[in-house]
């Protein structure tokens, strides 16, 4: 198959919070020393809910990018840029909403209910760009053939529609005209042995439906070195008995990651006033813990209270150690500790696990040309990735005439 690639992306929020460093950040740091990776400011996606007021974008997306590289995403590792500056995503989220089923679009389990809580807001958004989103989303990942996309269970239903996507789109344009004459012709340069095999395995899948042939004759095409691209990708093809694999469907990459809630229990979130940033200073984390609600129970020093009762409790989760959660379960429950103790071990794991962050941070706002170059430099590889996919498809849908 397709070389390993990771593709992952965020709408342009501004400054980090906790919330996204351990549920997405700390992942992309695994990822990075294991694939291949693109990482991404989504800022056309912004647009979809924000275009009334698109000014904020450019800051929030420099603020973003400083986050990332603070907490160690390695630009020698996976390429950072920005969507809009590779405009052929543009380009083939239009091809493909030529032949994308409106219904597929509607079914979006994340449409109706987006929809209805803008509306809620007093934001209409109801408009061709938010319902083609999803579309979007696709194109972001098949633009790249990434076949690893790092998701929540909630994000799985966007993988789904991008796979039907780009099944769809192989369907109906990689069946070239004398496909069945240059997929043979491909095989017999594998060599004979490997020829053989490849038939072999092709018939067992076809015959039998065994997956396990069907993965050794991806592997198989996939280590010849003589074969092209574009051989390649009629082999991946015939061996399913369709046509020319342009378009990789891409698998979720399902990771767990902690709920960290925020200081009130609710969803971490910078406009909720309920977050803390991943530059905050060592004062504001400590008097943000420590103004923390608790346990309503514990009125008094004396009274007894429920650590999961308390947004105290979701921090020791993540941040305590066995010994220290045992400590607190103990402690609160039978009033032998007051809540500001219970808060002071996680006001200083915070603090050690953000003193780096901010450490590394303070270079990237000395110099903003630093942070500008590492993405200038990730755009033009990305470009020249996204270059390379367009040319075929643009040749499979009959675009390439001179």
């Amino acid at each position: 198959m397709f070389q390993d690639l990771v593709l992952s992306g965020m709408r342009p929020t501004g400054a980090m919070h906790l919330g996204h460093y351990h549920g997405a950040l700390k992942n992309w740091l695994t990822l990075q020393n294991e694939f291949p990776c693109l990482f991404f400011a989504a800022d056309w996606h912004a647009l979809t809910t924000h275009y009334e007021d698109p000014s904020v974008i450019e800051q929030t997306v420099w603020d973003m990018f400083v986050d990332w590289l603070a907490v160690g995403i390695d630009p020698t590792k996976a390429t950072l840029f920005i969507q809009s500056r590779v405009p052929q995503h543009a380009e083939l989220t239009v091809l493909l909403s030529f032949f994308a089923p409106l219904a597929w679009l509607e079914r979006v389990p994340t449409y109706k209910d987006l929809v209805e809580r803008h509306a809620e807001q007093g934001r209409d958004i109801l408009t061709y760009g938010f319902l083609g989103y999803p579309l979007m989303q696709a194109a972001d990942i098949l633009i790249y053939r990434a076949n690893r996309v790092p998701v929540g269970e909630d994000q799985v239903s966007h993988i789904e529609l991008t796979r039907e996507i780009a099944r769809r789109f192989n369907h109906l344009f990689g069946r070239e005209k004398g496909f069945e004459e240059k997929a043979e012709a491909a095989v017999k340069k594998m060599g004979p042995k490997k020829a053989k095999l490849y038939r072999a395995l092709r018939a067992k899948f076809q015959e039998q439906g065994d997956q396990a042939a069907l993965g050794q004759a991806q592997e198989l095409v996939n280590d010849v070195q003589n074969l092209s691209l574009g051989d390649k990708e009629r082999l991946y093809g015939y061996i399913e008995g369709g046509g020319r694999m342009i378009l990789v469907e891409p698998e979720a990459l399902l990771t767990e990651t902690p709920k960290l809630l925020g200081l009130d229990g609710q969803k971490m979130s910078k406009s909720s006033g309920n977050a803390i940033m991943l530059r905050e200073s060592p004062e504001d984390v400590a008097h943000k813990i420590r103004t923390m609600q608790t346990d309503p129970a514990r009125v008094r020093r004396t009274d007894p209270g429920n650590p999961e009762k308390c947004p105290v409790w979701n921090l020791h989760l993540v941040y305590s150690d066995a010994n220290t959660k045992e400590w607190v379960m103990q402690g609160c429950t039978t009033a032998g500790i007051g809540c500001l103790e219970c808060k002071q071990p996680v006001i200083d794991a915070i603090n050690a696990e953000l003193r780096p962050i901010r450490e590394h941070a303070a270079q990237y706002e000395e110099d903003p040309t630093l942070v500008r170059n590492i993405i200038q430099d990730g755009c033009e590889k990305a470009s020249d990735l996204a270059t390379d996919t367009m040319r075929d498809v643009r040749e499979a849908m009959g675009l390439n005439y001179g």
